[in-house]
């Protein structure tokens, strides 16, 4: 479906996961491994050359391996054929060594390995870029009030800074998350046909350790031919990096509906257009964030499904990670991307912020006032008080300061001028800057550059 590909997968993990570097990476598997059995006296010196030579995708003809693999059950019982038949032609004594010792789960998923490797590089390249964009505008907008909003209803006075710096918090989590995964989720995978390595007798722990050397991944404690703990646990990093991002592009949708108008998308030609309806400027990053973060928590249900794998080789539950892991990450890596181009160029529109406070007619202050009060006739009392004033002011239209100023029972003990003060969002911030230069703080010391 690659027409929807700029929509929803434009990153740089797509090219990652492409059918090409799929290819690719089982044959890096397959050149360490010849290399790996040469150093440790397996096969001959002199078969390294001719074998690794031809391990380049392009010498493969892809579209006979597809059609091959439909009928052996997986992609690398061809591909090894094929990577044969092309080394004999060079070499025939040369061929007789190509896969010596592997099975064909140790070259797809250690193929598999160097394409996370890869992924989860320039993931962490687009997380410090979204972490960058965050920490710019937050500093931009740490004074910019704005109603804060919970069960879709006016709260309390928030600012647009503190709002973006819950987003900020939680991506520096998976930044932490990120770093700490690599190590458990980069490992080699080889084991043999059951996971003993019994076709290389005793030296089967001599090649595996210089296999891993040589394509620079950690050494298993044991093949994980149907233990697939830590695919699972990075793929719901990636489930969970999208619905820190998805939440992001809800809020922001909702924040840039015409009666709100506090956010706008990023404004470029045709963008966000309608094809009936010309004033249109509709949140079409957010649609397509949502549209991918919709998809990823099916994909990551598949995942945990085929968790439940058959003794020492899987029947079904391994084959369902092959089309399933790449997809929600490459649609993770569109939701980064877009939100990236999104936190960059986004509208805002601190006016409409401003004046969307006043739109309940200081309602949106009540608890200030109510504390206040709290202080001489009692919490329950005060409560009580202001909650019909409240009404009131709603029934009537009217603004609540002046109710206030009328009700003998508060200016007994506040003056017109408390009143007006209470009702200024700008003092009822409580620890809003507080909150912010902390996370602010944070993205400086787990982000700086090293020494």
């Amino acid at each position: 479906m690659t027409l929807f590909t700029p929509m929803l997968r434009h990153s740089s993990l797509t090219e990652i996961f492409s059918d090409e570097q799929t290819l690719q990476g089982m044959l890096d598997f397959e050149a360490a491994l010849a290399l790996a059995c040469a150093q440790c006296g397996v096969i001959p010196e002199s078969a390294l050359a001719a074998i690794t030579a031809h391990c380049q995708a392009e010498n493969l003809d892809a579209q006979a391996l597809a059609q091959a693999a439909a009928g052996a059950g997986n992609l690398a019982i061809p591909l090894v054929k094929q990577l044969t038949a092309n080394v004999k032609r060079q070499d025939e004594q040369a061929a007789r060594y190509v896969h010596w010792g592997a099975t064909s789960q140790d070259v797809i998923d250690t193929g598999l390995i160097l394409q996370l490797r890869k992924g989860l590089e320039a993931s962490e390249t687009l997380l410090e870029q979204l972490i960058l964009a965050l920490t710019e505008q937050i500093q931009r907008h740490q004074h910019s009030v704005m109603p804060g909003r919970t069960w879709m209803q006016h709260a309390l006075p928030i600012t647009f800074g503190l709002k973006l710096a819950g987003t900020l918090d939680a991506l520096l989590r998976w930044q932490q998350r990120l770093h700490e995964m690599k190590p458990r989720a980069l490992v080699l995978q080889f084991g043999g046909a059951a996971g003993t390595l019994a076709s290389l007798k005793d030296r089967g722990g001599d090649v595996a350790q210089a296999l891993a050397n040589a394509l620079s991944l950690t050494q298993a404690d044991t093949p994980w031919h149907s233990q697939r703990d830590r695919l699972l646990e990075v793929a719901a990093w990636f489930a969970g990096v999208s619905g820190t991002l998805g939440k992001f592009a809800g809020d922001f949708s909702l924040l840039m509906q015409t009666e709100v108008a506090e956010l706008g998308e990023p404004v470029a030609e045709g963008r966000g257009g309608s094809s009936t309806m010309p004033h249109k400027r509709n949140p079409v990053s957010c649609a397509a964030i949502l549209t991918a973060t919709t998809r990823i928590p099916g994909l990551m249900a598949t995942l945990y499904a085929s968790q439940n794998q058959q003794h020492e080789r899987a029947l079904g539950g391994w084959q369902a990670e092959w089309e399933t892991l790449p997809q929600l990450i490459t649609l993770t890596g569109g939701v980064m991307q877009t939100t990236l181009e999104l936190m960059r160029g986004m509208q805002v529109n601190t006016t409409r912020m401003r004046a969307n406070l006043d739109i309940t007619h200081g309602l949106i202050m009540a608890e200030s006032v109510t504390l206040e009060l709290a202080k001489f006739i009692g919490k329950q009392a005060a409560h009580h008080l202001v909650e019909q004033l409240c009404h009131r002011a709603l029934d009537g239209n009217q603004p609540l300061e002046r109710l206030l100023a009328q009700q003998p029972e508060v200016t007994a003990h506040l003056s017109a001028k408390q009143i007006e003060h209470l009702l200024d969002p700008q003092q009822a911030l409580g620890s809003n800057n507080l909150f912010i230069n902390q996370v602010l703080a944070r993205a400086a010391q787990q982000n700086k550059e090293p020494e």
